[in-house]
């Protein structure tokens, strides 16, 4: 770039040496815009090596109005390198400021302290002061600034007369506040401080003044006095009120508008660029009238365009050129209008077009500083250098002033300077500083070193290799160490040296490296690259409606680079989600669970790495009942109907299917509603049809498919008018509850047919077929009994209703009938023939009609069992019954017990009850089949065995003749051939032996009799833990199943079991077996090799707790294979739960205790590989505290207690016997005493000390040596058998005698210190 640029100047050079200056200016100044200055950085390191000439930073305003309560300050602050020194200008002229004591300045600053506390005077320092700050390389100006000190003049006093003016005239009040430095706030008060209420008729002025458009009367009612508002001191001035006074006439004339101000018809106005313009048109006239603006060709500006004071002020926020022209306001009233024209010219103080700035040049090196203002009229401008002014055309070697332009050439290390350039015309001025530094500084490196950069693949990034030298370095970027400079194609090297990689990919992994290089040096950098894999959501939530309380699921599975650390977040109407208990956080998504109407809305899946993310959004919508509707009304009443009307609520997502209206009424059921009409969802309107004499009250409820909402708010109650009732009761029966009445009885008219008040009831009765006339009477109830009715006679009946406003119509006639009385016959001829085991068949000769006396409901058998034909078994001899409806002459008894003798007897029931017995007949049935084993176990009691157990049946039904049972290998789904043994009918125990480690076996057995065999029950060998799956038979080559005989011996039965082997090894045969000491062969059995040829699962087991069970089970399936976990509860419901783990098992959570459950696993790719079910009790609840107490430290503490207590005791025994002495047996209480109790003084008794005496409870043998009888904790020791009592507590007292002679010592006489009892109750 440097080469470039030499050789083009050197072109210019030789082209400015023949042609005329002007035109080698211009080719100059076009060349000077390919010139690149350099530019500093903002590393601190690199800015406080460089030098700067000085920059004026911070100042004070161009016009600068102070307090004069406070001290001043004249800001002046600069930056440079040296830092520069300050020095101020006051008037033009210099300003030594260290004369005056008052003036200093602050600390590192050029800011001037003048100190006015203490009796300065503030005027004393007004003046135009203008701040220096240079180092070595330069000076840098302040703004001119223009201090002056605020005044606030006090009102001159003055003496006001009352205003006379007569009503509806126009009326000015000037205010003409004293002058002020800034000029203060002028607002109108009264003089009790209450502000005057401005409006179209009343306003203020800019000026000031009050302005009255039209005098009213009540203008009088208060003064009104201009006030001052100081900008500093915030203090007020009041001028002395005005008093108005209003001469009244009989009517106030209109007139057309005139204006107050401006006066005339046109005026102009001068404002300054930026500034707002305000254009202001008062006028007067009756009625008030009404400003309008306009400007002449064209709109007015309405975005910057504002009206005030009621439409009287016009401005212009921020004006430009193009406001210039006219402006015209337009006053009128319904007398006429007036337009007053004010011309707007707009000029403008200097502003920058191109304001200089600092240059920063290598030697050698070309430039420019440029100063473009513009303003109205044209500014000028002039150069300064370090503060001097400088001429156009002055001789200088490094640089030539253009006009705005200064051109540098060639510049050196010393013409490092600060220019100021001052724009000015009669509005204003600017004045900006630019410095020129001339730099020389060898390459450097600014950012860190051996930075790593991660990037995702696919985006674009940027390597950062910032670099300073002057001149401008030239960069390179190389990669790996090797290759070319880096730059087109996937790169783009930017001029501040980043290398920009449009699009990442895995191979642009590496090491890149910079380099900067000018003449003074070069200097490099290292940048790591990594790319990683984006983070992706490959399944993102959808879109759903779910109903309320439901569960929802939205997906969220993401991939991302493993090295880097992921985050998933979910977002709900753009805030974080709160995951609470109903909620479920993991992998796949987020679980919902019973949702809610605030669950509503937009969940965003966020996926989240330090580098990238990825979203997905949907919306889940709530589905609930419909809200209830609203604003119920009653409208077109008559006098049967009336038209509801309503509001539908919100569907709540789901569209509202129809509307149900229900009425109450507050007469017979107040409180209870009922439905009246079913409304379609698109009719918010419906007119009722209603009943008289209704108090109604209504209310509506919403459908939709998920149900009902709440009742609406009730509506108004709505009378309607009485008339005679429209209908009759219904279902009027006579019927009798006792042989010699009828009870008529009918459902009676509800309250929306009564019609009237006083609603009764005339019955009417006559037997029919008599001709005899009718009974009647009138009741308020629903029934009526007639009494003295002949026996079950056929009567007529009549019901009919009746109100206050008349009768309804002629009622119906029913058919009742009177009581009826008992049978008095009982069936004859019944014949009886057995069909079979448990069923016969009867036939009998009907009971004739007249000894019915009723209506003949059924024949009806009586039977029991009377006896079983099988020996030494009890029976139930409790009655059965059968009945046969209708007429009938033959019937079935069924589910009798067979083998039994039974007796039976038959009756006619009618209405009232059973007639009298007919003759007892006795049948026996013969023998059936049994029933089921009562039981039927199946246990291993070590691996080489299985033990099978039953119980006979319940029922046997007959004689048993022998037992059934089948015995069939399995190992998964595939099954061996099926042994079967018939068994003794005494036997209930079989035992198989088994060589086999890895089949089990499938058992069935069942009881036979003469007749047949009865039911089968099945049970399987358990499952033993540590079964694993058959490995040794490959699932793709199976082993082919042979017919290879396996050999059976089996043991002779005997009453208590059998032991059978049963080997399942295809080459071999077992010859041998022993069962207890017998080794006699028997005959074999062929058992088929059982293999397995596909994928299968076995051995499933569940071990289940009171709200939890293990599922456990073995397969040969592939590494990796989900499998499907079903089960399902005692209430059929089904669940299934997927499980994909290394080990095959789960744990099923939140069962129910004491439920039935049946469970399976099947895979879930191959669904028709499946283990057989399961079935298992979970524990129930109460069970989960129960402990077993002998663990508990509390029982074993207290059983320690108690031994400790017994022993002492028993020392206290011993030692009280060795002594001798009295033991209280009794109180003396009114208990008898036996014979040989002589010792009843004081209750108690002498203890004799004696040698030979043997110990009461014991025995004396031939030897003389003492027996111990079988037990210290007899019967006889608590009083049981023997004399011993219990007193009034229940305590036992034993009775202690000295024994007397043998008899003594052999009887009743407890042992009193061998059992640590009876010590305890001899210390009682």
């Amino acid at each position: 770039m440097t080469d470039f640029l030499e050789r083009r100047l050197t072109v210019i050079h030789y082209y400015c040496l023949g042609s005329n200056m002007p035109s080698c200016l211009v080719l100059l100044l076009l060349f000077l815009h390919l010139v690149c200055t350099i530019k500093v950085p903002l590393d601190p390191n690199i800015q406080r090596d460089l030098i700067q000439p000085p920059t004026i930073i911070k100042q004070s305003a161009k016009n600068y109005i102070v307090d004069p309560r406070d001290n001043i300050l004249i800001e002046c602050e600069a930056q440079g390198n040296p830092y520069p020194m300050f020095s101020w200008t006051k008037n033009g002229k210099f300003y030594n400021v260290a004369k005056d004591p008052r003036v200093s300045f602050r600390r590192r600053s050029g800011t001037l302290e003048i100190e006015i506390h203490g009796g300065g005077r503030p005027e004393d320092y007004e003046g135009e002061y203008q701040c220096s700050a240079r180092n070595q390389h330069g000076t840098a100006l302040s703004n001119k600034i223009l201090l002056q000190v605020s005044r606030s003049p006090l009102w001159p006093k003055e003496n006001l007369d009352p205003v006379v003016v007569n009503e509806g005239a126009f009326l000015i009040l000037q205010c003409n506040p004293p002058h002020g430095l800034p000029p203060p706030v002028i607002f109108w008060m009264s003089s009790l401080m209450e502000p005057i209420v401005q409006d179209k008729r009343v306003s203020q002025g800019l000026n000031g003044d009050l302005y009255f458009s039209n005098v009213l009367r009540q203008d009088t009612q208060t003064d009104y006095s201009c006030n001052a508002r100081s900008h500093f001191t915030h203090t007020i001035q009041q001028k002395n009120p005005y008093t108005l006074k209003v001469l009244t006439t009989r009517g106030v004339p209109e007139r057309t508008p005139t204006f107050l101000l401006p006066t005339g018809t046109s005026s102009s106005k001068l404002v300054l660029r930026d500034e707002d313009l305000l254009l202001e048109c008062i006028a007067s006239g009756v009625p008030t009238p009404d400003i309008m603006w306009y400007k002449k060709g064209g709109e007015l500006p309405s975005r910057k365009l504002k009206f005030e004071n009621f439409n009287k002020t016009l401005r212009i926020i921020g004006v430009s050129e193009e406001d210039s022209g006219e402006y015209f306001c337009q006053a009128s009233n319904k007398m006429g209008s007036i337009r007053h024209t004010i011309s707007v010219r707009v000029k403008a103080a200097p502003y920058w077009l191109d304001e200089p700035k600092n240059l920063i040049l290598a030697p050698g090196e070309n430039g420019r500083l440029v100063c473009r203002a513009s303003g109205s009229p044209k500014p000028t401008i002039q150069w300064f250098m370090n503060g001097d002014a400088t001429e156009v055309g002055a001789p200088n070697p490094n640089f030539e002033i253009a006009g705005d332009t200064i051109i540098f050439r060639e510049v050196q290390s010393g013409n490092s300077a600060v220019y100021q350039c001052n724009a000015s015309n009669e509005h204003g001025y600017l004045l900006a500083n630019a410095f020129v530094s001339i730099l020389d500084v060898p390459s450097r490196m600014l950012g860190p070193r051996n930075q790593l950069i991660r990037v995702i693949e696919y985006n674009r990034t940027q390597l950062d290799c910032p670099f300073f030298g002057s001149p401008i370095p030239t960069l390179r970027w190389f990669k790996n160490g090797q290759g070319s400079n880096l730059d087109g194609g996937n790169y783009r090297v930017h001029e501040n040296g980043t290398l920009e990689i449009n699009t990442v990919r895995k191979e642009d992994q590496g090491k890149y490296t910079c380099v900067a290089t000018n003449i003074l040096g070069n200097a490099e950098n290292t940048v790591r690259l990594e790319v990683k894999e984006p983070t992706r959501i490959v399944k993102g939530p959808e879109d759903q409606i779910a109903k309320r309380g439901s569960s929802v699921h939205l997906d969220c599975r993401v991939r991302s680079d493993s090295s880097l650390r992921l985050t998933v977040t979910w977002i709900k109407d753009d805030t974080q989600l709160y995951i609470n208990s109903r909620m479920k956080k993991d992998e796949d998504g987020l679980t919902i669970f019973g949702v809610a109407e605030k669950d509503q809305g937009a969940y965003t899946c966020v996926a989240k790495t330090e580098l990238d993310q990825d979203s997905s959004k949907a919306y889940l919508t709530i589905q609930d009942k419909p809200d209830p509707p609203q604003d119920l009304e009653l409208t077109e009443p008559s006098v049967r109907s009336v038209r509801l009307t309503w509001v539908p609520g919100d569907d709540n997502n789901s569209p509202i299917t129809g509307f149900i209206v229900q009425f109450e009424e507050d007469r017979h059921q107040p409180g209870t509603w009922h439905n009246l009409a079913s409304v379609p969802a698109n009719v918010n309107s419906v007119i009722l049809q209603l009943s008289p004499y209704v108090n109604y009250q209504f209310r509506v409820l919403a459908l939709n498919e998920l149900g009902s909402s709440m009742p609406s708010p009730s509506s108004e109650r709505f009378q309607t008018a009485g008339a005679p009732p429209e209908t009759n009761p219904g279902d009027v029966k006579g019927a009798g509850t006792s042989k010699n009445n009828m009870e008529i009885t009918w459902t009676p008219l509800n309250s929306t047919q009564a019609y009237g008040p006083n609603l009764r009831y005339n019955v009417k009765w006559r037997q029919r077929h008599t001709g005899e006339p009718w009974s009647n009477i009138t009741v308020w109830d629903n029934k009526h009994v007639v009494w003295n009715t002949p026996v079950y006679t056929q009567y007529e009946l009549r019901v009919q209703a009746e109100n206050e406003f008349g009768k309804a119509p002629e009622p119906s006639t029913m058919i009742g009938y009177s009581g009826e009385d008992y049978p008095k016959a009982a069936p004859t001829d019944i014949k009886l023939r057995v069909m079979n085991s448990t069923a016969i068949s009867l036939q009998w000769t009907r009971v004739a009609p007249a000894s019915i006396q009723g209506s003949l409901l059924e024949y009806r058998a009586y039977f029991w069992r009377e006896s079983s034909l099988l020996k030494g078994v009890w029976v139930s001899r409790k009655k059965q019954q059968q009945s046969f409806m209708g007429d009938r002459v033959r019937g079935i008894v069924s589910q009798l017990i067979p083998y039994s003798i039974y007796k039976l007897y038959l009756v006619a029931v009618n209405g009232r009850g059973d007639g009298p017995k007919s003759d007892v007949k006795e049948f026996t049935t013969p023998e059936g089949v049994p029933s089921a084993p009562k039981y039927f176990r199946v246990y291993e009691p070590n691996r080489e065995m299985i033990v099978v157990e039953w119980g006979h049946p319940e029922h046997p039904n007959g004689n048993l003749t022998a037992y059934n049972l089948r015995i069939q290998p399995f190992n998964g789904t595939r099954t061996g051939k099926a042994v079967f043994e018939t068994l003794s009918r005494n036997q209930t125990k079989y035992t198989l032996q088994r060589t086999d480690p890895v089949s089990r076996y499938r058992f069935a057995i069942n009881a036979r009799t003469q007749v047949g065999a009865g039911e089968v029950i099945t049970a399987e060998s358990p499952v033993r833990l540590d079964e694993v799956s058959p490995t040794s038979v490959s699932s793709k080559s199976p082993a082919p199943v042979t017919d290879a005989p396996t050999e059976v011996p089996t043991i002779p039965p005997t009453s208590s079991g059998a032991t059978t082997l049963l080997a399942t090894t295809s080459t071999t045969s077992v010859t041998t077996t022993t069962a207890g000491t017998e080794s006699s062969l028997v005959a074999i059995t062929r058992i088929p090799n059982i293999a397995t040829t596909g994928p299968s699962l076995w051995n499933l087991t569940a071990l289940p707790n009171t709200y939890w069970a293990n599922i456990t089970w073995m397969h040969n399936l592939e590494p990796g294979s989900v499998f499907m976990v079903e089960y399902t509860d005692s209430n059929n419901t089904v669940k299934t739960v997927p499980v994909k783990a290394h080990v095959p098992s789960i744990q099923l959570f939140d069962l129910v205790p004491g439920m039935t459950y049946r469970v399976r696993v099947y895979s879930q790719e191959h669904p028709s590989v499946t283990s057989l079910y399961v079935t298992f009790d979970t524990s129930s609840a109460y069970t989960k505290n129960q402990v077993d107490i002998a663990t508990q430290g509390w029982f074993i503490g207290l059983m320690c207690a108690v031994a400790l207590l017994v022993l002492i005791l028993l020392i206290v025994c011993f030692i009280k016997r060795s002594r001798g002495g009295k033991y209280p047996v009794r109180e003396k209480k009114e208990v008898a005493l036996g014979p040989d109790d002589n010792k009843e003084g004081d209750g108690s008794f002498d203890y004799s000390d004696e040698d030979n005496k043997p110990l009461q409870g014991s025995q004396t043998s031939l030897d003389g040596t003492i027996k111990q009888q079988e037990s210290d904790d007899s019967l006889v020791d608590y009083g049981e058998g023997g004399e011993g009592q219990f007193n009034e507590d229940g305590s036992f007292i034993g009775q202690y005698t000295v024994k007397k002679d043998k008899d003594e010592t052999e009887g009743n006489e407890s042992s009193e210190a061998t059992s640590p009892v009876n010590a305890i109750y001899s210390l009682a």
